[in-house]
């Protein structure tokens, strides 16, 4: 599996990791995992969707959101663990959590846009268990945040 290859096959490089701006760090490495907290929608230092689904935000925003959490989740694993995305075994699990009004309930196709990527980026080893979670709000009015686990090699 060429991970630079499949990068490169989907349009994406990776940007740098976003530094912590709060009292975290933004990867733990521990018992062979690399624990990646939560990322926001960013490109280019600026939010790619803002606001709420249900409430202007559509669900193919909030995928495209998704998917650029998960390209940052991406990058925070190649700045911060040793031998970066070649490192990586399995994607375990993602959480995503979705800024939405309450009858908003396609929460799991916003989700894809993370999901979909980690199989395309890893194939096999990019399916994953899964939590997606409906929230009030989100920092700094971001639409989706997306955290993740992964097995190392």
């Amino acid at each position: 599996m060429d991970i630079r290859a499949r990068l490169a096959e989907n349009g994406i490089t990776l940007p740098p990791a976003a530094k912590a701006v709060a009292n975290y760090v933004p990867v733990v490495v521990a018992g062979g995992m690399a624990i990646v907290s939560g990322q926001l929608p960013l490109a280019g230092g600026k939010l790619v969707v803002t606001g709420k689904l249900g409430d202007g935000v559509t669900v193919e925003d909030g995928t495209a959101a998704a998917r650029a959490c998960f390209i940052n989740v991406l990058a925070q694993i190649e700045a911060h663990v040793e031998g970066g995305l070649d490192a990586v075994a399995q994607v375990v699990r993602l959480g995503g959590f979705i800024a939405a009004t309450a009858d908003f309930a396609e929460h799991a196709k916003v989700m894809n846009g993370a999901s979909d990527l980690a199989v395309a980026i890893f194939g096999e080893a990019g399916r994953h268990a899964r939590s997606t979670v409906g929230v009030a709000s989100l920092p700094l009015n971001a639409a989706v945040e997306v955290e993740g686990m992964f097995l190392l090699r």
